[in-house]
């Protein structure tokens, strides 16, 4: 978890500040911070967060940002990168949103470590449907 709080440095975000690591047989195969695309503005070159503009509050509305997440970025690295990544486990800082917890899923990921809560009860009962074992450290029940 150090590595991907590490990670979660480098992140360009201005409301939230997100990093994840995937680990597969004991090896970092990938990791991932939240911001914009390869190539574009971040959100602090274009005048601000779109979501804070518009009000949205968070675990709601993903679409509508500018950003990948962490996990969406750890996922696309391990695939650039020709890594396969199944059963592996991921290492986040933030509990994964709707969006990040079906990437999860289809990528064949087997575990979740999340280091604190996100409000996004869809992605709990995802991640639950799936069967996937997630720990949470700061205790909380993912049952």
């Amino acid at each position: 978890m150090d590595i991907a709080r590490l990670t979660a440095q480098r992140s360009t975000c201005l409301r939230r500040q997100v990093g994840a690591v995937i680990v597969l047989d004991r090896h970092l195969i990938a990791s991932g911070y939240n911001g914009a695309p390869r190539g574009l503005a971040h959100c602090s070159e274009v005048g601000g967060c779109y979501r804070e503009k518009l009000g949205i509050r968070p675990g709601e509305r993903h679409e509508l940002c500018r950003g990948l997440h962490a996990e969406q970025n750890a996922i696309i690295q391990a695939a650039a990168l020709g890594h396969a990544i199944d059963g592996s486990t991921i290492y986040i800082t933030h509990q994964p949103c709707a969006i990040c917890a079906k990437m999860i899923v289809n990528a064949g990921i087997g575990k979740i470590i999340v280091g604190e809560g996100y409000p996004d009860e869809l992605a709990v009962d995802i991640l639950n449907e799936a069967g996937l074992k997630v720990v949470s450290l700061e205790g909380k029940d993912f049952e």
